[in-house]
C-alpha cells in the first residue's frame, strides 16, 4: 500500500503539472496572431510575423492593395533575416501637439531583439498613419547596423481599365542632375532609390514624400521630421508592373546590450486620385507641427520681365532700352540677373559695368523705378568660387568633405560655404542688407541648383557635433536670408530657384515666389506649378519662368492657366543680342501684350487650385481647375483633342456660362456638379464657368 504521505505528493506534482500546462496552453492562446488598424478607408493589417500589408475599406467592403512584408525592418551588418513573434498589442488614445487620435502599440520579439511599433492616427488626419519604431537588442552581444526600413509595401498591378493606362503613376521627390520630370508612369523594370541627398555634387534634397497611385487608389510614403533628413525613398516596379515603395535610412551603427535604436517618425497615406492631396496633407500635418507660411504678397503676383535674355555679358544699354518696353507691355518687375558680380562669393560689383560702383548701381535702380517698374536681383548665395577674396580671407567658411576636399557646384566651378556656420551666416546677412539696402533692390532671386541642400560638412574650424548639421542647417540659412529681406523691404519677394532639381520642402517657408525652375518643357511648367500650389498652399504665387523656355518658347497657356505668374527674358528692339529666340519681334509683342492683360484680368494665382479634381496622370485631356468665388476656371492640354470634355466642381444643379476666356467666344451653358461640353482644339483650351444668375 502506498503510503498516504506520498499519495499527496503525487498529487500535488499532477495538479502543479496541469495547471503549468493549463497557463502555458493559456498563453500561447492569448498571444495575438494579428492586428488590424482601421480608421476611415485606410486599414493597416499586421500578421504573426509583424508583416504588414494596406487595405482599402470603400463602402464595408475591404481589398488589399498587395501581400504581407517585413515593412518595418531593421537592417542588420550580418545579414540576417530578422523575424518576429508579435507577442502584445495595446491601442489607447492620445494628445500631443499635432492634435488627438488613437494610438496601437505592437510588440514582438525574436532571440536577442525586441521590436515595438508605435502607429499612430490623428483624428484630423484619417488617412494617415505616422509610425515610429524601436529595436532594442536583449542579447549580450553588440549588434551591427546597416539601417532600417519603414513603410515598405507591396502593390499589386490593377486590372486596366482603358488601354494603354500604365499601371502606376508615381511622385518622385529626388534632385538629380538631369533634371528629369518629378511624376512620371511607371514602367515595367523601373528602380530609382530616390536619395534625399546629394546625388551628385550640387544636386539633392528634395521633398520627403513619394506617392504611386493607379486610376482607384493611391498611397504616399515619407518622413515627418522638421528639417531634412538623409533617407532614401525607393520605387521599384518588376516585370508585371507591381510596385514596391518605402522608406529607408542607410547608415552603419550599433546596438550595445540593452541599447535601443528609434527610426523617426514616418507616415503611410492613402488617398484617391493623383498625388496632390497627398502632399497638401503633408504640409498640413507640418503646419501642425509648427511650419509656418507667411501670407503672400501683392508684389509675387506681379509679372516679371528679367534681363536674362542679354545673358552675363549683357551692356547696362541694353536693358535701359528694354524698360520702357516691359512696362508698355505690362510687366511689373525688372530683373537683373547673373553678370553684375566679379565672382561668387564676393559679390563686388563689376567694374566694367559699374564704373562709379554703388553710385552707379543705385542710379541702375533709380532708373528701373522711374520706369514704373521695381528692381529685383539675382544672387547665388551659399557658393564661393576659388581665387576669390573671400576664400583667401575666410577659408574657414568653405564646407568641407570626409576627406578634407572642398565640395564642388559645378555650373560656376565653385565651392559650398558652409551653412551651419555661423560666421559665414552673418556674411550672408550682411550681404542681403548691401543688396536691398545700399544698391536700392527690392526683391531677391536666388537661384542655382546646390541652394536645394547641401552635403554633410567635416571642416573641424566648425565644431559640428555632427556632420548632418550643415544638411540640416539649410532651412534656417534660409530664414535667415528671407526673415532680413522682409526686414528691410516688407513686400520683398523672396524667389528659390533651384535649377530643375525637386524643391526642399524645408526652404519652402522662407520664400514666398517659387518658380518653374528652368523647366525642360511645358509639361514640367504645369506638374512643377501643380506640386508647388499642394506644397505651399492652393493661391501661391507660382512664377512660371521665361516663357521662352516652355514649348516653341510661346506657352503662356501652361502658367496662367493654372495659375501661375508669367514671365519673360525678352529683348528688343529685334536684334539687339545674339540670342535671336529672345526677340521681341511684332508677332510676340502682339501676344504677349494680350497674355499678360488676359492674366491681369483673370489674376488666377490668387484663386483656389483645385488640384483634386483632375488626376494629372490618367485623366486626358491633361486638366486642371481654378476656384474663384463661384466662378470655375478650367485649362487643357492636349496636342489635339475632339470630344466631350467634363467640368467638374461646379455648384449642383446651378447653371454655368461657359467662355474661351482666351478668345473671348461662348461655348454654351452646362449644369452642376459636371457639366459637359462638346469642344474640338489644338494645344490648349482655357475656359471660364460663371454662374448664372436668376
Amino acid at each position: 500500500m502506498v503510503p498516504q504521505k506520498n499519495i499527496l505528493i503525487i498529487k500535488t506534482i499532477f495538479y502543479s503539472t496541469v495547471l503549468m500546462l493549463f497557463l502555458l496552453i493559456f498563453q500561447a492562446c492569448s498571444k495575438p496572431d494579428h492586428a488590424r488598424i482601421k480608421s476611415d478607408s485606410l486599414v493597416i493589417e499586421f500578421n504573426q510575423s509583424m508583416q504588414s500589408r494596406i487595405v482599402v475599406s470603400v463602402d464595408g467592403r475591404d481589398s488589399a492593395l498587395g501581400d504581407y512584408r517585413d515593412s518595418e525592418k531593421l537592417v542588420t551588418k550580418a545579414g540576417q533575416d530578422l523575424t518576429y513573434t508579435l507577442s502584445r498589442i495595446n491601442t489607447e488614445s492620445f494628445s500631443d501637439n499635432s492634435g488627438a487620435g488613437e494610438k496601437t502599440v505592437l510588440e514582438g520579439e525574436r532571440p536577442g531583439l525586441k521590436k515595438i511599433v508605435t502607429v499612430s492616427i490623428y483624428n484630423d488626419f484619417p488617412d494617415m498613419a505616422v509610425f515610429e519604431v524601436t529595436y532594442t537588442n536583449t542579447s549580450r552581444e553588440s549588434l551591427e547596423t546597416l539601417g532600417w526600413e519603414n513603410n515598405s509595401y507591396n502593390l499589386a498591378a490593377p486590372a486596366r481599365s482603358e488601354a494603354g493606362d500604365p499601371a502606376f503613376w508615381a511622385y518622385q521627390a529626388a534632385s538629380h542632375q538631369d533634371r528629369r520630370d518629378w511624376i512620371l508612369p511607371l514602367k515595367p523594370g523601373y528602380n530609382e532609390e530616390n536619395y534625399l541627398g546629394m546625388n551628385s555634387s550640387d544636386y539633392g534634397g528634395g521633398t520627403p514624400v513619394t506617392d504611386v497611385w493607379n486610376r482607384n487608389s493611391g498611397i504616399a510614403v515619407g518622413h515627418l521630421e522638421m528639417v531634412p533628413k538623409l533617407v532614401s525613398l525607393p520605387v521599384e516596379s518588376d516585370e508585371n508592373e507591381n510596385v514596391k515603395l518605402g522608406v529607408s535610412y542607410s547608415r552603419e551603427g550599433t546596438i550595445e546590450p540593452g541599447a535601443s535604436l528609434t527610426t523617426i517618425r514616418t507616415f503611410v497615406y492613402l488617398h484617391t486620385g493623383d498625388f496632390f492631396v497627398a502632399l497638401e496633407q503633408y504640409r498640413n500635418f507640418m503646419i501642425r507641427q509648427g511650419i509656418s507660411f507667411d501670407p503672400y504678397p501683392e508684389s509675387a503676383y506681379e509679372p516679371v520681365w528679367c534681363a536674362w535674355g542679354y545673358g552675363r555679358d549683357f551692356k547696362m544699354k541694353q536693358i535701359y532700352g528694354a524698360l520702357p518696353k516691359a512696362k508698355e507691355l505690362g510687366f511689373k518687375w525688372a530683373v537683373l540677373d547673373d553678370g553684375w558680380q566679379t565672382a561668387e562669393g564676393d559679390w563686388f560689383l563689376n567694374p566694367d559695368k559699374y564704373p562709379n560702383g554703388v553710385k552707379d548701381m543705385k542710379r541702375f535702380t533709380d532708373t528701373i523705378r522711374k520706369a514704373g517698374l521695381r528692381p529685383k536681383l539675382w544672387w547665388a548665395p551659399m557658393a564661393v568660387d576659388p581665387g576669390t577674396k573671400l576664400l583667401e580671407e575666410h577659408p574657414e567658411y568653405a564646407l568641407l568633405n570626409k576627406d578634407g576636399e572642398y565640395q564642388k557646384i559645378s555650373w560656376w566651378d565653385a565651392y559650398y560655404i558652409c551653412p551651419a556656420y555661423e560666421p559665414a551666416r552673418e556674411q550672408t546677412r550682411k550681404l542681403v542688407r548691401t543688396i536691398l539696402e545700399d544698391f536700392g533692390y527690392d526683391s531677391l532671386k536666388i537661384d542655382g541648383q546646390h541652394l536645394n541642400a547641401a552635403p554633410p560638412c567635416y571642416n573641424p574650424a566648425h565644431h559640428h557635433a555632427r556632420p548632418e548639421e550643415s544638411v540640416e542647417a539649410v532651412p534656417g540659412y534660409f530664414k535667415m536670408i528671407y526673415d532680413t529681406a522682409r526686414e528691410i523691404v516688407p513686400d520683398a519677394v523672396v524667389e528659390i530657384c533651384p535649377c530643375g532639381t525637386a524643391y526642399s520642402f524645408f526652404t519652402m517657408p522662407y520664400m514666398n515666389q517659387p518658380v518653374s525652375s528652368d523647366p525642360l518643357s511645358s509639361w514640367q511648367i504645369r506638374l512643377k506649378g501643380k506640386t508647388m500650389k499642394a506644397l505651399m498652399g492652393r493661391n501661391v504665387p507660382y512664377y512660371g519662368d521665361h516663357v521662352e523656355l516652355s514649348d516653341n518658347g510661346d506657352d503662356f497657356a501652361s502658367t496662367v492657366g493654372i495659375g501661375g505668374v508669367p514671365g519673360t527674358k525678352f529683348t528688343w528692339p529685334v536684334g539687339s543680342n545674339s540670342r535671336p529666340r529672345n526677340d521681341l519681334t511684332p508677332e510676340r509683342e502682339k501676344s504677349m501684350k494680350h497674355w499678360i492683360q488676359v492674366y491681369q484680368e483673370q489674376m488666377l494665382p490668387k484663386g483656389n487650385y483645385r488640384g483634386e479634381l483632375y488626376d494629372l496622370g490618367y485623366d486626358r485631356p491633361e486638366a486642371h481647375a481654378v476656384q474663384k468665388e463661384r466662378s470655375m476656371y478650367y485649362a487643357f492640354y492636349a496636342e489635339s483633342f475632339e470630344g466631350e470634355l467634363e467640368l467638374r466642381g461646379l455648384e449642383n444643379g446651378q447653371s454655368y456660362k461657359v467662355r474661351d476666356y482666351y478668345n473671348d467666344t461662348e461655348q454654351g451653358t452646362v449644369t452642376g456638379p459636371n457639366g459637359r461640353i462638346e469642344v474640338n482644339f489644338a494645344g490648349n483650351l482655357l475656359l471660364e464657368a460663371v454662374p448664372v444668375v436668376d
